[in-house]
């Protein structure tokens, strides 16, 4: 069987195995999630040592530190998956809940209800833990999934589906709940995105590039997970140590993940403080490009250019302006901002207000770190991603999101007129 003909029937394996999942009981889901949890624990060892070719496949490709440290897996990361699975089984069950009811004048009682999506498709580059974050989520809302992993996590992707398949299986979900598209070639995600008889929404996780590739190609509804062009405004009502804290932790915790800082704005109020609030940056080797002042204040600092405000660098690289306060920063961040994560150090709270009523952002923080985008964050147990789009769902994508509704009318023999 050919490449294509493989992928169409995984599809229909797919609607199969979600037709099924859409009626399996909360507690049958759940056995599966605990029975991964516990497979994943004693398969560590193993995971980091496959991982250790991807690893080396990175280096290889001469891919930047920051995009290593995306692929990597270690005991703590490992860990923190097993944790997401705990909290997700924590979850209360998103299929059947009764979101609202109510019965019209010819005695029609009409219920709306929340029903599972169908299949969904992951596609994702570099982080080996969508693998379980995605199939984790996807099946407590009753969906069945299709994965399809970035070539430089296919080693840990491959074993991490292996592993998710035996506990599902064991646990009695329905057969093909979740599979692997197993080509690393980009033709092979060409082929899925063709399969909209099938398919019921598309989730890309990754670069620009793959999901600019994705949305023009795909025949079936995508939720986006654009660049994470995320920004720090320091408001001149601000706590300094905070800020410095907060623009830090934003920056420098992982600077290669969507929920970093990569815009550093500054109250035209404060100018004085600059080098102060960046010296914490200056100290982790962190690239600063400034706009003319902020240029001025150090020989080591680079000219920004008009570029350099729309980019996610995904790495220790932060572009730094002055602007004329709340609303200057206001305007700077609905101009470049992906509309991701925008975070504000102030201990004003109409400043604040005005800054979280004018933004167009899926995420906005009061003196707190913009790397708290994070569904697991949120209570969501994990995440597939962050959404910038405004359909269906915005921000941390977690189970109950991945549902949509029905309605359920009882009547005793009404008819229309």
């Amino acid at each position: 069987m050919n490449q294509n003909l493989i992928i169409k029937d995984i599809g229909i394996k797919a609607k199969k195995a979600a037709l099924d999942l859409a009626n399996t009981d909360n507690e049958i889901k759940n056995e599966a999630l605990n029975k991964l949890k516990k497979v994943i624990k004693s398969s560590s060892d193993e995971l980091i040592e496959i991982n250790e070719k991807d690893i080396k496949q990175a280096h290889n490709m001469q891919l930047s530190s920051a995009m290593i440290d995306r692929l990597a897996l270690n005991k703590d990361r490992i860990d923190s998956m097993v944790d997401g699975l705990d909290e997700i089984v924590k979850l209360k069950d998103p299929v059947g809940k009764i979101l609202s009811e109510w019965e019209r004048p010819n005695g029609l009682k009409i219920k709306k209800i929340s029903v599972p999506l169908g299949v969904i498709g992951i596609i994702y580059e570099s982080r080996p833990n969508v693998t379980v974050d995605a199939s984790a989520i996807a099946i407590k809302a009753g969906n069945s999934v299709i994965l399809r992993g970035g070539k430089d996590s296919f080693h840990t992707s491959q074993k991490l589906s292996k592993l998710i398949n035996d506990a599902f299986n064991n646990a009695g979900l329905p057969n093909n709940s979740v599979q692997m598209i197993p080509f690393p070639e980009r033709e092979a995600v060409d082929e899925m995105l063709k399969l909209d008889s099938y398919i019921d929404i598309i989730i890309p996780r990754g670069g620009k590039g793959l999901i600019n590739n994705i949305k023009s190609k795909s025949k079936i509804p995508v939720i986006k997970h654009l660049d994470g062009i995320c920004h720090v405004y320091v408001d001149r009502d601000a706590d300094l140590d905070i800020a410095k804290k907060v623009l830090l932790n934003s920056k420098m915790r992982r600077p290669g993940i969507c929920g970093a800082a990569e815009t550093l704005l500054i109250d035209n109020d404060i100018s004085e403080k600059t080098v102060e609030i960046l010296k914490g940056l200056i100290d982790l080797e962190c690239e600063i490009r400034g706009d003319e002042y902020v240029q001025s204040l150090n020989n080591n600092f680079v000219k920004a250019t008009e570029e350099d405000w729309a980019t996610e660098y995904l790495d220790k690289i932060i572009s730094v302006k002055m602007v004329n306060g709340v609303d200057g920063a206001i305007k700077h961040i609905n101009n470049f901002s992906s509309g991701h994560t925008e975070s504000i150090i102030t201990n004003n709270p109409n400043t604040f207000k005005i800054f979280s009523d004018n933004i167009n952002s899926a995420i906005i923080l009061q003196n707190a770190s913009t790397q708290f985008a994070d569904g697991g964050e949120f209570g969501f147990g994990a995440e597939i991603g962050i959404s910038t789009d405004k359909l269906h769902v915005r921000g941390p994508v977690g189970s109950e999101h991945l549902t949509s509704f029905k309605y359920v009318i009882y009547g005793n023999g009404q008819v229309r007129p």
